[in-house]
């Protein structure tokens, strides 16, 4: 059993047993890929895989974390957070990232140990940064005895992957983490953070498939393509691209017109995706998701061999209605939507296929939606 587990680890760790507990889930994006930094809508999903910390307050301002699955040790001093030395992110980053941007909002933070375990696989495009962000937030919240919003409480999470980690993504990974709704996808929009639930139609499952491909996101070639982004957005005199026309995009040039077709496109798939879903419209759906893969490839270019190879393992397999890729691309996780009577056929199609022709153990999943952050009643 998952607690018993935790409650070892926290006792040979930390000679005591844990107080409170919190959880945050990882999400993935039904369709949006890149959308969120440029203001416009994304399809969102909080899964059914989280990140948990099981914490026992401390007097002393040290938060001293252990991770399960890195099976590794940190600690930090709330009054003298370290500033980043500038090298590549570490996992201690976002616990002390997440302190810093509270800190710095004026609220009160009490010192922990705390032991971290998460079933969101790491730098496969299922957001683990912002599902241990939240589920650190969620600790530092009952801690401190503050409320807000899980609205704001996202925007800091943000700010500390930002400023601190050094990844400059939009809302859409700590928001999903935040507020995520049990058995429903969120619509949402990145300008005003609003959202409406989409429920699925009865008979389609989501099924994440895990390439096991590592992503490297910060800095590099996601920065680059936001830099092109906002450059499109600048030339054409709007705010964001979410407010540019297809016809707009194409009067660009170069890598700068390619990025920005990209996301004015995307940005009117999600919204008939969101449609496409909750009717269960099978062909509305394998279109728009080939649609976002063949533009993911061949305008924001953010596919990577081991994806290309995925998806063609996940589009021969039986019941397969749509696939695409997930998260930021360049490796680590691809979605796809799957007739529910035929999901584990599927799985192991896909697993078959994949594996032979790559050599690697792909780990394919079905996932439900999920509640946001919380914490947990084992206390």
């Amino acid at each position: 059993m998952r607690r018993k587990r935790v409650e070892r680890w926290f006792e040979e760790n930390f000679a005591a047993a844990p107080e409170l507990w919190s959880r945050a889930p990882g999400r993935v994006d039904l369709m949006g890929t890149h959308t969120d930094y440029n203001l416009g809508f994304v399809l969102t999903l909080a899964i059914s895989r989280d990140t948990w910390v099981a914490a026992r307050p401390r007097q002393d301002g040290i938060v001293r974390l252990y991770s399960a699955n890195l099976d590794a040790l940190d600690s930090f001093d709330l009054r003298a957070i370290p500033v980043r030395d500038g090298s590549g992110a570490r996992w201690g980053d976002y616990p002390r990232g997440v302190a810093w941007a509270l800190a710095a909002e004026g609220l009160p933070l009490g010192g922990f140990d705390g032991v971290i375990d998460s079933t969101v696989p790491i730098r496969s495009g299922l957001s683990s940064s912002a599902a241990l962000e939240c589920a650190i937030a969620m600790v530092f919240r009952a801690l401190g005895g503050w409320e807000l919003s899980g609205e704001r409480i996202a925007q800091l999470c943000q700010r500390a992957e930002n400023e601190y980690v050094g990844m400059n993504c939009g809302i859409l990974d700590q928001f999903s983490s935040c507020l995520g709704r049990a058995g429903c996808a969120l619509l949402l929009d990145c300008r005003d953070l609003s959202t409406r639930p989409v429920h699925l139609a009865e008979g389609i499952r989501v099924a994440i498939c895990d390439t096991k491909s590592p992503r490297e996101l910060v800095g590099g070639e996601y920065g680059a393509r936001r830099a092109r982004c906002e450059a499109g957005a600048a030339m054409l005199g709007v705010a964001a691209l979410r407010d540019a026309t297809m016809a707009q995009a194409a009067s660009l040039s170069g890598d700068v017109r390619k990025r920005c077709e990209f996301i004015v496109g995307e940005n009117e798939r999600v919204l008939a995706m969101a449609d496409a879903l909750a009717v269960g419209d099978r062909g509305a759906i394998r279109r728009l998701c080939a649609e976002s893969f063949a533009g993911a490839r061949d305008l924001y270019e953010i596919c990577s061999p081991s994806m290309l190879t995925m998806m063609e393992a996940m589009m021969a397999a039986p019941g397969a209605i749509g696939a695409r890729q997930a998260g930021a691309g360049f490796g680590g996780c691809m979605v796809a939507f799957v007739e529910t009577s035929k999901t584990d056929e599927f799985a192991a199609a896909v697993s078959e296929r994949y594996g032979g022709k790559t050599g690697l153990t792909p780990e394919i999943f079905p996932v439900e939606g999920s509640d946001g952050a919380r914490l947990m009643p084992f206390a």
